[in-house]
């Protein structure tokens, strides 16, 4: 009877081996673009949570339904400013990190 045993590898591993090592160029593009989609999901989530339409949140935020639309599905062309006003919108608190060289800088 032959064993077949599965090899499990960590995300990290996957990353490391596709696009490089943490630090590398090509890894923390990826990283800032994931942080930034996951920040339109939060505005997603928030606004189904809210029970809100992207047309609703729009006219409270003053912009039209496909700008709510596009910093959903991809924040990264949005003015910060736009992001902070559909937060606002919703009632939401945003907080920030800065981190230089593993220091956490606070405000």
């Amino acid at each position: 009877m032959a064993s077949n045993s599965l090899k499990t590898t960590s995300l990290d591993q996957v990353l490391d081996k596709h696009l490089g090592k943490t630090g590398t160029a090509t890894r923390d593009a990826f990283e800032r673009e994931l942080r930034v989609d996951i920040l339109g999901q939060a505005i997603k989530q928030a606004r189904l949570e809210l029970n809100l339409t992207q047309e609703q949140l729009g006219e409270l935020v003053g912009v039209q339904k496909a700008q709510i639309s596009k910093i959903e599905n991809s924040a990264k062309s949005a003015r910060l400013e736009t992001i902070l006003r559909v937060f606002e919108a919703m009632g939401a608190t945003v907080n920030f990190t800065v981190e230089i060289n593993k220091n956490r800088l606070a405000f």
